[in-house]
């Protein structure tokens, strides 16, 4: 059963995702939160596999309570999919930076917001190319690539950093595989070890790596 945490400022937006994640049969509520700071409440009380978080909240926006929940002992399992009304997103960036899995739209089909939490909670990444696509944005109007991030690749062998380049480019791991010449499951273990070595919770954060280290150039 995965468990979600609900958080959103507007009641009837929680009550409708709650509706909707307790219609599935492997998905339940734990609890809701009407801003960020209850959020993080929340979070660490139950101990969700996700948290459906909206971006815009008073008090503490859904970015702040991101990286307070998934930075405490109780949120090492929690993954944080972002709720935005908008899909060009100004806080994607600093989101990702923050520890969020994906975005989601709120007016996404319910049937693929059900699945998207699965997704995340398999601790894969969710971004649409759109999102992506804004990302690399980001990452190209910024003049230097972090020297944290780029000490990191030194643990890296020649043939992890071919599939870090990759995953960066929105590669499945059976696009991966492919690409290489290898099999599907080198490819997942060969993502697996690159988790594992730049301490990532899981692809979104790999693609944050990967470009903040100047390992993948926009463009």
């Amino acid at each position: 059963m995965i468990g979600v945490v609900v958080v959103d400022d507007q009641t009837l937006v929680r009550a409708g995702f709650r509706v909707l994640v307790d219609s599935s049969p492997d998905l339940t509520v734990l609890g809701e939160a009407a801003d960020g700071s209850e959020a993080v409440e929340v979070a660490r009380a139950t101990r969700p596999d996700v948290v459906l978080m909206d971006v815009r909240m008073p008090h503490m926006d859904g970015i702040e309570a991101t990286r307070q929940i998934l930075a405490a002992p109780e949120g090492e399992h929690t993954r944080v999919l972002m709720l935005t009304t908008f899909e060009l997103d100004e806080y994607i960036y600093a989101a990702l930076r923050a520890g969020a899995s994906g975005f989601l739209l709120k007016d996404t089909p319910p049937e693929d917001l059900l699945e998207a939490i699965r997704v995340v909670a398999e601790g894969n990444a969710l971004l649409a190319p759109s999102v992506t696509r804004t990302l690399i944005a980001e990452f190209a109007a910024r003049a230097e690539p972090s020297t944290r991030s780029a000490a990191m690749l030194s643990q890296i062998t020649p043939r992890e950093r071919e599939v870090l380049f990759l995953v960066a480019r929105g590669r499945s791991n059976a696009e991966l595989a492919a690409e290489l010449h290898m099999s599907a499951a080198t490819a997942k273990t060969h993502v697996s070890r690159l988790l594992a070595k730049l301490g990532a919770r899981d692809r979104a954060q790999l693609v944050v790596v990967a470009y903040e280290s100047g390992a993948v150039v926009p463009g």
